[in-house]
């Protein structure tokens, strides 16, 4: 029998679903599992979006340009521009959503065996787009301790070689909710200029800030304008993860030439999801205001709950929806495992990603768990009661309460 390809053997498997065939078994039991594991908000997509789908009266349903729609791109240019990150029409290449975006920012910057440095925990696909373009992932820890703040300038030059071509951030974090200060970002330009190296910034939970400290874009950052490589994606602030629309932002020329390649040889972006995605830019304020409302308060009401359960703790996030939390279990993996094949509380279970797989260190988030509170407070309360019960059953626990 033919054998697979090393990549194929060393991409990793997604933490957040390889625990799908235990959660599908679970609900064929008849239980109900509440899914704390994957950044699917429940929020509605814009009304504006729906209605643009269901009104299509194209005769034709046609390829768009490699590139993205340029009526798309202009609005998106609007729509960056009340973030103050000042772009060009031309800046902007539209993706197969941001998964895309990254994988081609990736194959356009990278050569086999160069390296990024990353903060973990990180975005497991980070790394399986790494390997797809034979590139490397270098982590610098960051601790749950500190609350996930950026390592010092000091950690990343101790990673730095020859091979090293760039900085990879998410800002605002997944999967910790962090939020980079100006005194961080200010330190990432600072090493990405004296370096020159890139910096891909991963921006695509922006509307979801809770500081009330202005947001920071890596293209708010004098004098490394054309060495930022910005990842967009409409799935997460409009609840359209299905149209698959993300976006490629570059002042860098011969990248943006580079890029397009890889554009033309994919065709291009799905048609149908360009045309929500515009619609959606034209939602009116007051739904990124009812959702970005919604989203503190969950946030509250979670992190709370959670730090009322004895040996549990989890630090305020600043952004996005989703946390990460120490447990007071032996291995998350196992008890995440065990909670779904073995447990449950008056019929109900939870569905939680283990940390483990955010991280490439060894034994780094082994007691941890990612959430997502992209369910509503009366789901969220149900879930806090059914990890307090599961905390007390579990074999494996570590400081029993």
């Amino acid at each position: 029998m033919p054998s697979i390809s090393q990549r194929g053997k060393d991409m990793p498997q997604s933490p957040i679903r390889k625990l799908v065939p235990l959660s599908n078994d679970a609900k064929r039991r008849g239980l109900k599992v509440y899914h704390l594991n994957i950044g699917q908000p429940d929020l509605e997509t814009p009304r504006e979006g729906l209605e643009a789908l269901k009104n299509i009266d194209r005769k034709i349903l046609e390829y768009s340009p490699s590139e993205g729609l340029h009526s798309l791109r202009e609005k998106l240019k609007g729509y960056y521009d009340r973030f103050n990150i000042n772009v060009d029409v031309d800046d902007i290449i539209v993706t197969t959503g941001g998964s895309e975006a990254v994988l081609f920012a990736f194959m356009a910057c990278l050569d086999p065996g160069d390296e990024i440095i990353v903060p973990e925990p990180a975005y497991a696909n980070y790394m399986a787009f790494a390997i797809s373009c034979g590139a490397k992932i270098i982590t610098v820890p960051s601790s749950i301790d500190t609350g996930f703040a950026l390592p010092s300038v000091e950690e990343f030059e101790k990673l730095i070689t020859p091979r090293t071509k760039g900085i990879l951030i998410c800002n605002p974090n997944n999967p910790t909710g962090y939020l980079y200060t100006m005194k961080e970002m200010i330190q990432l330009r600072d090493l990405v200029k004296k370096y020159d190296l890139y910096l891909f910034s991963d921006e695509v939970y922006r509307e979801f800030c809770y500081t009330g400290a202005p947001y920071i874009s890596a293209f708010h950052l004098p004098g490394i304008e054309e060495q930022v490589v910005l990842i967009d994606s409409v799935s997460k602030r409009y609840s359209e993860c299905g149209i698959r629309i993300g976006a490629i932002i570059t002042k860098h020329q011969q990248l943006k030439q580079s890029i397009m390649k890889f554009c033309m040889a994919r065709l291009s972006p799905p048609l149908l999801g360009q045309i929500v995605a515009e619609a959606s830019i034209d939602a009116a304020p007051e739904y990124m205001l009812m959702n970005y409302n919604e989203y503190v308060e969950r946030r509250k009401f979670l992190i709370d709950g959670l730090n009322r359960i004895p040996g549990c703790y989890s630090p305020i996030p600043m952004g996005a929806f989703y946390t990460v939390v120490s447990l007071p279990v032996d291995d998350a993996d196992k008890f995440c495992e065990w909670c779904l094949r073995d447990f449950d509380y008056e019929g109900q279970t939870l569905f939680m990603a283990p940390a483990s797989g955010f991280y490439t260190t060894p034994g780094a988030g082994k007691n941890e768990v990612r959430m997502a509170y992209v369910l509503n407070k009366e789901d969220l309360g149900a879930a806090l009661k059914v990890l307090a019960e599961a905390l007390k059953a579990y074999p494996g626990r570590t400081n029993p309460a």
